[in-house]
């Protein structure tokens, strides 16, 4: 067990029981996780407490878990989970034999964490901070299609070209710099034009002849 209280040992059981913790909550590891992230945090706990402590440590550390999972499966904005991580930081830090020691279980958990994300690349993914990822969905959705409807505003507007259209170029409507492209043949600067087309972003124009 001797092992377990260097600075080696604190960093490969903290690194591995919050890598398959961490793991087991944002993947299918069917128990496996779980079972194995414990039996690390608990070798790490006994190496370094007394009996009494080790309840108190084990306590907060589990507290924390709690949280990350309750904010990960119900809450969804990350608050409480941040919470929830401290308390696991705090509880692995203090259960150290010295600073050193703290500093490098501190560092296994963070890094272990932090790791474990990768599992979600290979294996089927849980049903986690799914909120989070609903709100940018929509939030980007909402952003783009924002962007396109006040392009598609444009259509039939009149405006003059900044720079020669050869067919791309910047063009002027509404006091506002665009980027375009022109419809058939090359325009010049300072011709004016009418946008014709709205491609997402993208603005077709075409030269207007004013006698």
């Amino acid at each position: 067990m001797m092992i377990l209280q260097s600075i080696v040992g604190v960093f490969v059981v903290t690194f591995l029981g919050m890598f398959f913790l961490i793991g087991e909550m944002f993947v299918k590891l069917k128990g496996l996780g779980l079972i194995l992230g414990i039996g690390f945090i608990t070798l790490y706990f006994m190496s370094h407490v007394s009996s009494f402590n080790l309840i108190m440590m084990g306590i907060a550390f589990l507290i924390g878990i709690g949280l990350i999972i309750v904010d990960g499966k119900f809450i969804g904005d990350g608050t409480i989970g941040i919470v929830g991580f401290v308390l696991i930081l705090l509880s692995v830090a203090f259960a150290a034999s010295n600073w050193t020691l703290a500093m490098y279980s501190v560092a296994g958990v963070i890094l272990g964490s932090l790791s474990s994300l990768l599992l979600i690349k290979m294996l089927p993914r849980r049903d986690m901070w799914s909120k989070i990822a609903l709100m940018d969905q929509l939030t980007s959705e909402k952003g783009y299609n924002s962007l396109n409807h006040s392009y598609k505003d444009l259509l039939n507007k009149e405006g003059i070209t900044q720079t020669v259209l050869r067919p791309s170029g910047n063009i002027k409507v509404n006091g506002e710099e665009y980027s375009a492209v022109s419809k058939g043949n090359w325009i010049e600067k300072n011709h004016a034009i009418r946008i014709v087309n709205i491609d997402g972003t993208k603005i077709e124009v075409e030269e207007v002849n004013k006698e």
